[in-house]
Parts: C-alpha cells; structure tokens; sequence
C-alpha cells in the first residue's frame, strides 16, 4: 500500500503543541513521516506490524496512533524506538508496551524514563513513566535489524542533546531520524540536566555526517525533513559557537555575561532568541570542564 503525502508543518521549538490532526509526508512505498502529534514520528511497514521512530507526546499519541493504523491497514505498533528521553518522542510508550510491542532505546533514557527528573531549565518536573512504558530491548553501543524491506541500522551518540541520544538509520529508504540532534530554524538546545552538551553535539552532527549523503531524507525531532546541506550547516554554526563558548568560559564569563557578549550575533537572524541556548551551553561547558583545553 502505497502512502499519500503532505506537506509537514514547520515549528521549530522543543516541544511544540500537539495538533490533533496528524500530517503524513511520503518518504517511499513504505516509509513516511507522521507529523502533528508531538514530535516527528517515522513510521516503517513491515509483516509483522508498523515499526515507529518516536511516537510523539502523550495527549497527541491516540491520534497517531490511529494514522499509523490508517495508512497501514494493521491494528498496534510491532516496534517502537525512543531517539531520548524527552516526552515528545515517547508519548506512545504505554500504549505500546501494554500492548507488547518491542520499545528500544539506550540504557540511559530509560534511566531516566524510570526516574523523576527535576528539569530545571524547563522549569517542569518529569515522574517515571510506569513499568509497562519503560523500553524493554536496551543496548550501548549501536544494533541492527531487519523490518520489512528496509535495513535499519541504530546507535548511540553519547552525550549531546542528553546522554542517551540514538540515530536511526533506514538504509534502503536512505532516512536518517536523528531527534532533537538536529533544529530546524532555531538553535539547538543542550539538556544539561541529563548531561547533554555543546561539545557533544559537535560530535553528534560530526559522526551524523559521516553517515549520511547528499540524498539523504534526514528527518528531525520537529519540522519539516532536511538534508545533508541543512545538517552540516547546524554543525559548522557550532563549531564556531562552541568554540567563541569555550574562549568566553576561559575568560571567566558568567552566564549573563556570555549572553551580554552576543556570541551567536551572527546566526540570531536565522535561529531566533539564543537566550536558552547560550544559558544550557553554559551549563554544559561547566559540567565538562576537565574535557576542554585550558578551562580549569
């Protein structure tokens, strides 16, 4: 069964309000993006049930959910991946692991799935999720697996947007979902809180690249899909903004006093207010201190 799409909705904040109606973009006979319902979640045909990457929030999961049904013909989801922690991208953890599905992700966001986490820059305390919603295939390193006509190859990216951030690559479709390792006209954010940092989103977009070609569909946490042109555009921007960071943190630069010296001046136009972004750098920087060259 082939899938219709549409255009996906731009929004470019962290966690952006659930639409109720839910958007699909195409990308092949069998792959596509559902948008709308939280974060972006992929979606993958497969024999033995409808395989996701991200499910969204929790109050927009019955809709996606209902569109994953639509589009393929099958009730439940077989396979459901968590590229991190945060509630946009496992809103449909207890509907699936209630209803046995196979929920995968690194040993750290269940960490923290099965934790209250007191976020502070988001002002929001986060209870553990119950038993049922915990991913229950965890792994470290990296794994691969076959669903349906498409390879898909995932692995760790250590601690960027927060420590258990994972890629998930769709070979044969040449799909590449990454979460909130990419932003799409805005900044990315660091969770320091669960040890997210500049440094390692660095390495993140670095070893994303990598990956990736020119052709790749590279699907974010939020908006539209993007490219390897898009992607490598965020990771020189922080190369330089990682880099202005550290030289300031050298200097002994307060917070308010990295925000005052304007170091993001030069992408402001495109990426928007960099007030939370130099504000979660900072405190990344200070948890990594010993990691960077001349800091003490």
């Amino acid at each position: 069964m082939a899938l219709a799409g549409t255009a996906l909705g731009c929004t470019s904040r962290l966690h952006a309000a659930t639409d109720t109606a839910v958007r699909v973009t195409a990308l092949g006979d069998s792959v596509a993006v559902l948008s709308g319902a939280g974060g972006n979640a992929t979606y993958v045909r497969g024999p033995t049930g409808p395989l996701l990457v991200d499910g969204g929030s929790a109050a927009g999961s019955s809709a996606l959910l209902a569109q994953v049904a639509r589009i393929s013909g099958q009730r439940g989801v077989s396979v459901l991946f968590n590229t991190h922690w945060h509630v946009d991208q496992t809103g449909s953890n207890l509907a699936v692991g209630k209803a046995g599905g196979r929920i995968i992700a690194h040993a750290n966001t269940r960490l923290w799935l099965n934790t209250t986490v007191d976020s502070t820059w988001q002002k929001q305390q986060f209870k553990p999720l119950p038993k049922a919603a915990l991913p229950n295939d965890t792994f470290y390193t990296s794994g691969a697996m076959q669903h349906g006509d498409q390879h898909i190859e995932y692995g760790h990216l250590l601690q960027a947007h927060t420590d258990g951030d994972i890629f998930v690559h769709l070979r044969d479709a040449n799909v590449l979902v990454v979460g909130d390792l990419l932003a799409v006209d805005a900044y990315p954010i660091c969770d320091y809180v669960t040890f997210g940092w500049i440094g390692g989103m660095v390495d993140a977009n670095k070893a994303l690249l990598a990956i990736c070609n020119a052709d790749t569909r590279i699907v974010p946490g939020q908006g539209p899909v993007q490219t390897r042109v898009d992607l490598q555009r965020q990771h020189d921007m922080l190369v330089i903004l990682r880099d202005r960071l550290y030289e300031l943190v050298k200097r002994g630069y307060s917070a308010d006093e990295l925000i005052a010296a304007k170091p993001t001046q030069d992408y402001d136009s495109r990426c928007g207010d960099p007030l939370l972004f130099i504000r979660n750098a900072a405190r990344g920087i200070a948890q990594h201190q010993r990691q960077i060259p001349g800091v003490v």
